[in-house]
């Protein structure tokens, strides 16, 4: 099965361990059901580090990436429930990325992920999309492997919440987001690290090493 949509959400957060436990009932129990009953949204899945980080990751499929910056959706970042505003103010780390779907080789769905970002110029944007689409297909075709996604972080859409003046003000940057899933954590962080090296990103005008987290699967839901 492919992604629901072709836009998501995808978000980063952290918090202090005295306050772990909040924030993961939190998301199981309320946050992921109440995004999810969103126009245009059809499936939010969400994971916790086993190497690297940061230590949690949410993903939210889309219709496409404007039901991220649509009025309705604006409203409800800028009317948070109270125990939204609870525990997004405790968050110690916050990355958000708002984003347009541009290469879908996903197939069902694995336990685990592994999550590359790095910041190509926009130059040579079509040159990686037509390299990712040459050499995903044998890293996903490797043992314990189901599939793989590539995003665009869309910085309009991602600067939206703040220019309505909303609680959520993230900081955008015209990042990509490579999704490696499998059924191993140690399947989808070797493909990770065996494709994106520093070398094989620079000439696609990566000037930093790509951020690179393995997590396991949590929770999720769907309609």
């Amino acid at each position: 099965m492919a992604l629901r949509g072709k836009g998501m959400l995808a978000v980063y957060t952290e918090s202090a361990p005295r306050h772990e436990r909040d924030l993961n009932e939190w998301y199981n129990r309320e946050h992921i059901d109440e995004r999810v009953e969103l126009p245009g949204f059809h499936r939010a899945r969400r994971y916790v580090a086993v190497k690297g980080g940061p230590k949690y990751l949410a993903t939210y499929e889309c219709d496409r990436a404007d039901d991220l910056a649509t009025p309705r959706y604006l409203d409800v970042l800028a009317n948070q429930t109270p125990w939204s505003r609870r525990v997004i103010g405790r968050f110690t780390h916050f990355h958000r990325m708002t984003m347009r779907v541009q290469l879908d080789l996903a197939h069902g769905e694995g336990g685990a992920l592994t999550t590359v970002r790095f910041v190509p110029q926009p130059p040579q944007r079509r040159r990686l999309i037509a390299w990712l689409r040459k050499t995903l297909p044998a890293a996903i075709a490797r043992p314990d492997m189901v599939g793989a996604a590539v995003l665009e972080n869309d910085v309009e859409i991602a600067d939206a919440p703040q220019r309505s003046s909303s609680m959520d003000r993230p900081k955008p940057e015209a990042e990509w987001m490579v999704m490696l899933e499998g059924a191993e954590p140690a399947a989808t962080a070797s493909a990770a690290r065996s494709l994106f090296t520093s070398s094989a990103l620079k000439p696609f005008g990566v000037a930093r090493p790509a951020v690179i987290g393995t997590y396991r699967f949590v929770f999720g839901n769907a309609r």
